[in-house]
């Protein structure tokens, strides 16, 4: 047996090897070190090799989902090797001894999952794939619990910003990849070859060629391939279900990257939880399904207004009819999940339950079509959806017939096919049902003739059906004539066989094991008329979605009091009464009112700059317009009174940060790194939002750099942007600015007391107030008193010299700094050119150097 599992072992490479023993899945060695420690299970050991105890642990088969659930949140990969032939196929095949066949039959992993108990009902479980080819990068991602499959067309500069909006469970690349940082599992080489990709989605989905599904990349063909490769891996051959891969390019949607994700909380809070999100302040939906489309959606800003209009006019049908509304929400969450058990069933772990769960949610699905065709004003999207809710009529009437009301999970033990249905196997059950009739006349028969009253016929997997009599009863059944044989003795009992019971149980066995075998087969004959269907059953099922998605954004925006967005083709940001959803839902928790503000972003005055005491409000106001524009373009109300928008092609988010020791950066790098990919990449439809950047460094290296960063923002980005700050020097820069517009979180002080209003008003903060929230931090008043007069003599200096801001009056403006040194460098370079040192005497020489000297001083 030890040979057979290292085999296994060897086959499973960095998995941990569930071995199927019995009832058990065992592990052993390391694998049963690592589990028991995992599990907090027990740690035995058994028989020896290479002189030393053999580790082990092991899991019931029927409970294996959970502990599987806690190996893969760990992090953990696992192998199954199942036994693929029975004790007696094993005896034929090698006599009494020979050892029962074992296979891995398949590799659980994180991307991997299908069961419901593995997955979040609420979240999609990607697994994506990172290809390259001649250059070129692009990420193939599939959901392989909805068949969702997706290829993008990316490049490598925008590869780490899209597997961040995916969020994948797994990601996979070529064990030769420049990008193999990106990657959580590395494959060999050739399982990223574009060509065989290519034959591969052509077998896959049997086709002559790809053009029906869109134009592939060389490494959009790379990337597919080798998450189709993966997944056969995985699944031993058997693919689970894929949908016809989608392409898409990543300007179709908003830009943002993972800094940005994560400064802004888009679909997780800092802390790793959903909770605290702007997706969980946002959503409402009633299904698994809408929940999970809900997330892309915001993950995923779109850049097409149309679209987005499209979008909105279902969101505004559903919230100006509220009796609509109600009555969609209640139809919906009635609803299965059909996506995911439509998942199960193609990847060969469905069972009757899941059937039942397609039946009724077509059945559904169908009722809440006609439902929809019957309202009036129907906007466009919605056109579009209720013809996918219906068209499954043949398959809901069959699965209505074939299967009883609440079909079980396990097909095992059978019952899940309807009386009527067919009519051989309700003979059989009515032979199964007649022989337990007739076993109970038999038994009452036998007490009877033997005067036993505690006589009984039981069933147990070793005997079958048997007579058990209580052990001071038994003599008179041990009789020769008695026509009973002994069978077992058992502490106060014994058990007998009888001719009339042997030829009754194998009726009634018979009977039962044709019964499960015609089930069985009814149950492959009605998977099978559903995966047929699979295409459409998807479209249903993202229908679905996307009403409820709507119903859901309608349901929000009346809760909240949210508006409608206007899109324009212009790069303006007007929001009136603007708030912070996730915010605003903290503070009405506690019975407080949140303080909505306005911000106006247009050509003439693109660029804020917003003052005032920490703790005012300056970073809510920077985050909730950053929002605003995510869910604008996700196709959402918005939380504000009024909102015109141009629609952002880029956003980006400078807003705190921390160190990352493992790179090697301290806080004050990633800040600055953050920042020099905003001044890289944002453009004029860009929006950015942007706090105390330079606080991290020496005040006047921190005072230039945000100088710096301004400048460069107004004069060459030209986005809109809001940018808050401690250094109150920078407001000079809106006399040299034509676009910067000063602005500050008012505050007060009253009494002794600081009393933060939380509102931004035009013009620069009068001062910091820095003091006063430190006395409201609970900063000892010595240290306070202190701190005051250090401040006291700073200012006086600061009065006396000019301070931080002495000549900053003189400097020219960005453009026009870069522009006088390139042409310094350009003039000495030209110098350097035109010399011939060899010809240079020593005088000629020293002559020369003060020359470009004096070059380098005008």
């Amino acid at each position: 047996m030890m040979a057979q599992y290292l085999a296994l072992k060897a086959e499973a490479e960095d998995c941990l090897l569930f071995y199927r023993m019995g009832d058990f899945f065992e592990l052993f060695f390391e694998d049963a070190k690592i589990a028991s420690a995992c599990l907090d299970i027990a740690l035995t050991a058994r028989g020896e090799h290479e002189g030393a105890k053999i580790p082990m642990c092991g899991v019931p088969v029927h409970s294996a989902e959970a502990y599987l659930a806690r190996l893969i949140k760990a992090g953990h990969r696992v192998a199954i090797a199942e036994q693929v032939e029975t004790p007696e196929e094993a005896k034929k095949r090698g006599g009494s001894k020979a050892l029962v066949a074992r296979a891995i039959v398949r590799v659980v992993t994180a991307g991997t999952l299908t069961e419901e108990a593995l997955l979040d009902s609420r979240a999609a479980n990607w697994c994506a794939a990172v290809g390259e080819a001649g250059g070129e990068v692009a990420i193939a991602c599939a959901d392989i619990s909805t068949g969702r499959f997706e290829v993008i067309e990316c490049g490598a500069e925008r590869s780490a910003a899209e597997l961040a909006r995916i969020a994948p469970a797994e990601t996979i690349a070529s064990e030769a990849s420049e990008l193999s940082e990106l990657a959580t599992t590395l494959r060999p080489r050739a399982e990223f070859d574009s060509t065989r990709g290519e034959a591969r989605l052509k077998t896959l989905f049997g086709v002559a060629t790809l053009d029906g599904f869109g134009s592939f990349s060389r490494a959009g063909l790379a990337a597919a391939g080798g998450l189709v490769a993966y997944f056969d891996h995985t699944a031993k051959g058997a693919l689970p279900f894929l949908r016809p891969p989608r392409v898409s390019r990543t300007d179709a949607c908003m830009a943002i990257d993972a800094a940005t994700r994560e400064s802004l909380e888009l679909t997780v809070s800092a802390s790793g939880s959903r909770k605290g999100s702007l997706l969980d302040a946002v959503d409402r939906t009633v299904t698994g399904a809408g929940a999970r489309m809900l997330g892309a959606d915001i993950a995923a800003p779109l850049m097409d207004r149309a679209a987005i209009e499209a979008r909105l006019a279902l969101v505004r049908r559903f919230h100006d009819d509220a009796g609509l509304r109600d009555a969609v929400r209640a139809a919906l969450r009635a609803l299965p999940d059909i996506g995911r058990a439509l998942g199960r069933l193609a990847a060969g772990r469905g069972g009757p339950r899941d059937l039942g769960q397609l039946r009724d949610g077509l059945d559904g699905a169908w009722r809440l079509g006609e439902r929809l065709d019957g309202a009036a004003d129907r906007p466009p999207l919605l056109d579009g959806l209720t013809p996918l809710l219906r068209g499954h009529g043949a398959l809901i009437d069959l699965l209505q017939r074939a299967l009883v009301p609440d079909p079980p999970v396990d097909a095992a033990s059978g019952g899940f096919v309807a009386e009527g249905y067919d009519a051989a196997l309700d003979d059989l059950r009515d032979t199964g049902a007649g022989g337990r009739r007739a076993m109970a006349r038999l038994e009452a028969e036998y007490r009877e003739r033997t005067g036993i009253a505690g006589l009984k016929i039981k069933h147990n997997g070793v005997l079958g059906y048997h007579i058990e009599v209580p052990a001071k009863a038994a003599d008179r059944l041990m009789a020769q004539d008695s026509g009973f044989t002994h069978r077992q003795t058992l502490a106060g009992v014994v058990r007998f066989n009888a001719p009339e019971l042997h030829d009754l149980a194998l009726k009634v066995t018979q009977a039962g094991a044709h019964a499960l075998a015609a089930e069985a087969a009814h149950l492959e004959e009605l998977t099978g008329a559903a995966i047929d269907r699979r295409e459409a059953i998807a479209a249903t099922a993202d229908a679905l979605a996307r009403i409820d998605v709507s119903a859901a954004l309608a349901e929000r925006a009346a809760e909240g009091g949210w508006a409608s967005p206007a899109l324009v083709d212009h790069a303006c940001f007007e929001v009136e009464g603007g708030r912070h959803p996730v915010v605003e839902a903290a503070l009405a928790r506690s019975g407080e009112r949140f303080v909505a503000n306005d911000c106006r972003l247009s050509e003439d005055s693109r660029l804020w700059l917003v003052t005032g005491p920490n703790m005012g409000g300056k970073s809510t106001f920077l985050r909730q317009n950053a929002l605003i524009a995510v869910l604008a373009q996700a196709g959402s109300y918005v939380p504000a009174t009024r909102a015109t928008l141009g629609l952002v092609d880029r956003l980006f988010s400078r807003v705190g940060a921390s160190d990352n020791l493992a790179r090697g950066r301290s806080t004050f790098m990633v800040e600055m790194v953050e920042t020099a990919a905003i001044l890289a990449q944002a453009g004029p439809r860009s929006f950015v939002i942007l706090d105390e950047v330079g606080r991290g460094t020496s005040t006047y290296d921190g005072l230039a750099i945000a100088w710096a960063v301004v400048e460069a923002i107004h004069e060459e980005n030209r986005c809109r942007c809001l940018f808050a700050t401690h250094y109150h020097e920078l407001t000079r820069l809106a006399e040299r600015c034509e676009a910067l517009s000063l602005h500050h979180v008012r505050a007060r002080e009253w009494k002794g007391e600081l009393v933060l209003l939380h509102e931004v008003a035009e013009g620069p903060a009068d001062r910091s107030y820095g003091l006063a929230v430190a006395r409201l931090a609970g900063m000892p008043p010595i240290t306070i008193k202190r701190a005051k007069a250090v401040l006291d003599k700073l200012e006086a200096g600061r009065e006396k010299t000019g301070g931080l801001a002495a000549g900053l009056d003189d400097l020219p403006l960005f453009a026009a700094a870069a522009e006088q040194e390139e042409e310094q460098v350009d003039a000495l370079r030209a110098e350097l050119d035109a010399l011939d040192v060899d010809a240079l005497s020593p005088r000629e020489a020293l002559d020369t150097l003060y020359r470009l000297k004096r070059l380098t001083q005008e």
